[in-house]
């Protein structure tokens, strides 16, 4: 299969046939084999009865029910992981995406990239609760990974399917699989992608995602800057915190000779305490992640890096003249 679009969808029946027809107008131009994986993520509004409906007119539409409401996160790896197509394209299902960029991000893809993401530089949503809070998370993202993009919310991102086949997507990470391939050493780019209003149902986004987005952004920093090399992580700020309880104590020390101050007097005595307990409580958090870490690369054979290519003389590569003599 050349292209898999794998569409999460929560209690949009409405929708559904208009974007069902949407698809297919977009993808019969193209001479490439299709599929279109609908991931129905415990609808309760008859979502995925009618999605059935379809797949059994359709062969190369394909639906997949979750038995309850796991998340778009959730929903997308099971789409990915039925997709065959060498290129993975999901979008949402509110029919906010336009299915005719599909050809553009194909277009980008093939100039030599393994991953371009939709930027949805016009955004047809509230300028307040959603647009503003995702423009300043899309920069804090940015600023802390080192991946500049625009729009790391829009579903709409073209993959090829190495680059994905082997990532594992928990709470919300799906918007950072851009991150995730960058690591790998994919060529990321992005592309101007249409959005439009909402036409059926309500939105599932909120303001109270954001912080679930931001709690997700730290555990990405902590997996890019400490996943091989906890110790070197936890133990600095460890030392840090050790090197700061001997000043602070000092500091009351010198209080106490010079300027006559009791020690029960200050509460810095009580501070160096606390920051020295935290700063051995972070060394032994060190070693214990270290010993974690290093059974997790051995106990899936997984080694700490990944090779491009091999590049070997001509003559490494031919067998032997003879037999080979002992």
């Amino acid at each position: 299969m050349d292209l898999s679009i794998v569409i999460p969808v929560y209690n949009e029946a409405e929708g559904l046939p208009t974007l069902i027809a949407s698809l297919r107008e977009a993808l019969t131009p193209l001479a490439i084999s299709a599929e279109i994986i609908f991931i129905d993520d415990g609808s309760l509004d008859g979502s995925g009865d009618l999605l059935e409906e379809f797949a059994a007119a359709d062969p190369s539409l394909h639906a997949i029910r979750l038995r309850r409401n796991y998340g778009q996160t959730a929903a997308m790896m099971a789409g990915f992981q039925h997709a065959t197509g060498d290129v993975i394209i999901p979008m949402d299902a509110d029919g906010q995406n336009d299915p005719q960029d599909i050809p553009r991000l194909l277009a980008k893809l093939a100039e030599g990239y393994d991953v371009v993401s939709g930027w949805r530089r016009d955004r047809e949503d509230a300028a307040l609760s959603r647009v503003l809070p995702s423009r300043i998370a899309n920069g804090l993202i940015s600023r802390v990974m080192g991946v500049t993009l625009h729009d790391y919310g829009c579903t709409m991102k073209a993959y090829r399917r190495y680059v994905i086949e082997d990532v594992r997507l928990y709470g919300e990470m799906h918007r950072f699989i851009p991150i995730f391939a960058a690591w790998e050493g994919a060529k990321v780019t992005e592309l101007d992608v249409s959005h439009h209003a909402r036409l059926f149902g309500k939105s599932k986004y909120g303001l109270g995602r954001v912080l679930r987005v931001l709690l997700d952004l730290c555990t990405l920093f902590f997996i890019d800057r400490a996943l091989d090399r906890p110790m070197q992580f936890f133990g600095k700020i460890g030392a840090g915190a050790l090197m700061l309880s001997v000043l602070v104590f000092g500091w009351a020390v010198l209080l106490r000779l010079f300027f006559s101050t009791s020690l029960i007097q200050t509460p810095l005595p009580l501070l160096a305490a606390t920051m020295g307990l935290s700063g051995i409580l972070f060394l032994l958090l060190g070693i214990m992640a270290e010993i974690m870490t290093r059974t997790y690369f051995e106990a899936r054979g997984k080694a700490p890096y990944k090779i491009r290519s091999v590049s070997r003389h001509v003559s490494d590569l031919r067998p032997p003249a003879g037999p080979r003599r002992w």
